[in-house]
């Protein structure tokens, strides 16, 4: 499990941190009028590479756990595959209540207020991150004992918008169930997705992890997927094509609200007082492309027994503006600053729902007032 919070070792300030490596900056804090809030634009811009490593700490626990899961799935009767989980994240407890267990506190409360439970929610996270990875093991030993049920919510608003013939963004949020189980359900009703996805992507960002820890999620993932397009920094052009020629087919693009690939990410107040980060890309291609733009959850409602997955449509309010000087840039950020509320208005909605679900948590302090923190810190999706 990784935070976006979580502090540095002292083996880990042996190598360079994130504010070392990129440069974040405002670009524009953009009002919405009739929403009454203004959503601030950064740029994220690569200064100094980072050297990959060979073999990451945690590649080791990956391995066995990805072994002891491959184990449970194949031997385990489905009834026990939950107290599993619930077992095997008790194990290390203690110590992710003594390192991550402050900042998840203020960052959930800033969310959802002082009265709720995080000490509660925190273990249950833990208990949902290590379903995932059971949940995986299952779809890798092809286990007819386990059939869940999967309810897709929204299936005809997004063959609606397809049959306007502009294609389709769906923008997942990372729950721990999207992953697999959100791809699944598309598969199921007959939706052909392209997965947006960074290079590095799964359980580990060292080199062994990329050749042999992360490519099980990638083939269970692909699927699910009609197409995978990889999105590297250096290439950026490229990956923008082939988005913009799907579209252009009318197809559905599937895009993870991860804020640490691009070059561009957003800020907008969330819940009580708290603060989230979003990816810009998707609100970006939908002003551009004129294509749908979709929320999308995926939620765990009884553990490897039920999923429920919701599409809903995003809208971006009243046409915006024209801007006095004919700026067609601003224009596009001021579509994308509404787009990006309508998300984050659906994703606290489904966050309500099922909040130890959630894998990656907003702040309770706006980027620019964190004065350790120059720029946000990479999230596995």
């Amino acid at each position: 499990m990784r935070l976006p919070w979580l502090g540095n070792s002292r083996r880990a300030k042996r190598k360079p941190t994130s504010a070392d490596i990129f440069r974040t900056e405002i670009i524009a804090d953009v009002p919405v009028p009739e929403r009454g809030e203004t959503v601030r634009f950064f740029s994220r811009r690569l200064v100094r590479p980072g050297k990959l490593r060979s073999f990451a700490n945690r590649d080791l626990r990956e391995v066995l756990l990805a072994a002891f899961y491959l184990g449970a799935a194949t031997v385990l009767p489905v009834s026990s595959w939950e107290p599993v989980c619930g077992w095997v994240s008790g194990l290390k407890r203690k110590r992710h209540f003594r390192k991550d267990y402050g900042r998840y506190d203020a960052a959930v409360k800033a969310v959802l207020g002082d009265a709720v439970d995080t000490r509660g929610l925190f273990t249950e996270q833990l208990a949902a991150i290590h379903r995932r990875r059971l949940t995986l093991a299952a779809h890798l030993v092809h286990s007819r004992r386990w059939s869940p049920s999967i309810r897709l919510e929204g299936l005809e608003a997004l063959e609606e918008a397809l049959r306007r013939g502009r294609g389709a963004i769906v923008w997942c949020d990372q729950f721990t169930a999207q992953t697999i189980m959100g791809k699944q359900a598309l598969r199921q009703a007959g939706i052909d997705a392209h997965q947006v996805s960074a290079e590095f992507h799964g359980f580990s960002q060292s080199k062994f992890g990329h050749k042999m820890i992360n490519p099980p999620l990638i083939k269970v993932e692909n699927s699910f997927l009609k197409s995978r397009i990889v999105f590297e920094r250096s290439d950026a052009y490229q990956v923008t094509i082939r988005i913009q020629k799907v579209l252009k087919d009318n197809g559905v693009v599937l895009m993870t609200n991860t804020v640490y690939a691009g070059s561009t990410f957003a800020e907008a107040a969330m819940g009580e007082r708290g603060w989230t980060h979003l990816a810009s890309a998707p609100a970006n291609f939908a002003a551009r492309a004129g294509a749908a733009l979709f929320h999308m959850a995926t939620l765990e409602t009884v553990p490897f027994r039920e999923y429920r997955a919701v599409l809903l449509e995003l809208g971006a309010g009243p046409k915006a503006p024209e801007p006095a000087s004919g700026d067609k840039t601003a224009k596009n950020l001021a579509l994308q600053a509404a787009y990006i509320l309508s998300k984050r208005d659906r994703m606290l909605e489904t966050l309500r729902l099922f909040p130890a679900q959630m894998m990656v948590w907003s702040g309770a302090a706006r980027l620019t007032e964190r004065p350790t923190e120059a720029a946000i810190e990479n999230e596995i999706a």
